[in-house]
């Protein structure tokens, strides 16, 4: 079952491939970014998450949406996020593996 807030890969890359330039979180390590990333993603590794979410202040509005590179920890930090009052946080469902499928 998918959470009403998830988004799933093939929702992300139609939005994409009409021009939107949505908000997305990459929380892998940084050598997994360095390996591969989706265009445009900002890496914020999950464990760094507690420290930097100042930097996302401007974004507690907007839709924000979270990856790693199953899911897991892109779940953690959706939770996290929605516990410091971000209102539209969705986790990528199969995070960089089905992106990458």
């Amino acid at each position: 079952m998918i959470a009403s807030s998830d988004i799933t890969v093939d929702e992300l890359k139609e939005r994409m491939s009409n021009g939107e330039t949505p908000v997305i979180i990459d929380v892998r390590e940084d050598w997994e970014y360095q390996e591969s990333n989706i265009e445009g993603a900002q890496n914020i590794p999950l464990g760094t998450l507690p420290q930097r979410v100042d930097e996302l202040e401007d974004l507690k509005e907007k839709e924000v949406i979270v990856q790693c590179r199953s899911g897991a920890r892109s779940a953690n930090a959706k939770a996290y996020l929605q516990q410091q009052g971000f209102t539209n946080v969705r986790n990528l469902l199969g995070g960089m593996l089905a992106y990458q499928a």
